[in-house]
C-alpha cells in the first residue's frame, strides 16, 4: 500500500515537473523571439532617422555614394520567394499526395528517409551546386548571358523548400482519419476523386501550414542565394524579370555586415533591412495562422 502511494506520488511529481519545464521552455523561446525584435529596433530604428525616407525607399543601393534604396532588395527577395514557391508548392503536394496514398508501403519506407536526408544538405553546398553546374545549364538551355539569375535562386530555393512542405504535408495527409477516405469509396468515388475531393480537403490546413512552412524557408535563405543570384541590386519590371540577376535582403545583410562600421549609417541601414525582412516573415506566418484558424472552425461547424 505504501509502495504505491510512493510510486504516485513519485509520478505526480515527475509529471508536474515536466510540465513545469514545458511551460518554461516556451516562455523562453517567446522572450528570445522578444529580445532578437528589441535588438533589431535599437540597431535599425536609427536608419529612419540618419535617412531621408525618399531615400530609404528609393530605387539604387548604392551605400559608397550614401544611396541605401531598399526597393530592389525587396524586389529581389520577392521575385526569388514567389518564384521558388511557384515551382515547389505544386511538386511537394504532388509528392506527399503520392507517398501518403498511393505509393506501396516498402516504397514510402524508402521515400520518406530519403527526403529527411535531403533536408539536411547544407545550403553552401547547394550555392555551390548552382554556381558550379545548375548556372551553367540555365545559361545554355535559355540562351542568357548568365545563369547566376533569380530563376537560378528560385530553383535552389524550391529544391530547399520541398523536402518541408513534402514532410508537412505528408504527415497532414496520413492524419487524415480512415473512414473518409472508406465512405467516400463506399459512395462511388474513384480512388483519385478520393484523394482530391476528400483527402486533400480534409488536411487542407496542414498542406496550407507546409505550404506556409516552404515559404518561410525560402524567405530566410542567405548564402545559396548570396552564390547564385548574381548580386545585382536593381528592378527589372518586365516579363523577363525572373531571368536577370537580382540581390536579396538576406543576401545583402550576410555580405555587407562584416565590411561596415559598427555605429555607421550603413551599419544601422543593414539592421533597418531586418526589421523589414522580420516583418515580411512574421505577416506570412500571421496570415497562414488565420488561415488554419479559419479552416479550423470551419471543419468543426461542419463536423457538428
Amino acid at each position: 500500500m505504501n509502495t504505491s502511494i510512493t510510486e504516485r506520488k513519485r509520478t505526480s511529481l515527475t509529471e508536474f515537473a515536466a510540465e513545469r519545464l514545458i511551460k518554461a521552455s516556451g516562455a523562453v523561446a517567446i522572450i528570445f523571439v522578444f529580445l532578437i525584435f528589441a535588438f533589431l529596433l535599437r540597431e535599425g530604428l536609427p536608419a529612419f532617422t540618419e535617412v531621408p525616407l525618399d531615400n530609404l525607399f528609393s530605387t539604387r543601393w548604392y551605400p559608397i555614394e550614401g544611396l541605401y534604396g531598399m526597393l530592389p532588395l525587396l524586389f529581389g527577395s520577392l521575385v526569388v520567394t514567389i518564384g521558388a514557391a511557384l515551382i515547389a508548392m505544386p511538386i511537394g503536394l504532388l509528392t506527399a499526395i503520392f507517398i501518403a496514398e498511393i505509393a506501396p508501403r516498402w516504397l514510402r519506407e524508402i521515400l520518406k528517409p530519403m527526403i529527411e536526408i535531403v533536408a539536411g544538405i547544407p545550403s553552401v553546398v547547394l550555392g555551390f551546386f548552382g554556381v558550379a553546374v545548375l548556372s551553367s545549364v540555365v545559361r545554355q538551355t535559355l540562351n542568357l548571358p548568365t545563369g547566376l539569375t533569380a530563376f537560378t535562386g528560385a530553383l535552389i530555393l524550391a529544391y530547399m523548400a520541398l523536402p518541408t512542405i513534402v514532410s508537412v504535408a505528408e504527415d497532414a495527409l496520413d492524419a487524415v482519419p480512415r473512414s473518409y477516405r472508406d465512405a467516400a469509396l463506399a459512395l462511388g468515388a474513384t480512388k483519385w476523386q478520393t484523394i482530391w475531393m476528400v483527402t486533400v480537403k480534409a488536411g487542407k490546413s496542414g498542406i496550407l501550414t507546409a505550404m506556409m512552412l516552404g515559404v518561410g524557408r525560402a524567405i530566410g535563405e542567405t548564402m545559396a542565394v548570396l552564390m547564385v543570384t548574381g548580386n545585382a541590386a536593381r528592378i527589372a519590371l518586365d516579363p523577363g524579370a525572373l531571368f536577370n540577376p537580382v540581390r536579396t535582403m538576406t543576401a545583402t545583410i550576410a555580405a555587407e555586415m562584416g565590411e561596415v562600421a559598427q555605429g555607421s549609417t550603413h551599419f544601422h541601414v543593414l539592421f533597418a533591412i531586418g526589421i523589414v525582412l522580420f516583418v515580411i516573415t512574421f505577416l506570412v506566418n500571421l496570415i497562414a495562422s488565420f488561415a488554419i484558424f479559419r479552416q479550423s472552425k470551419r471543419s468543426a461547424r461542419l463536423l457538428s
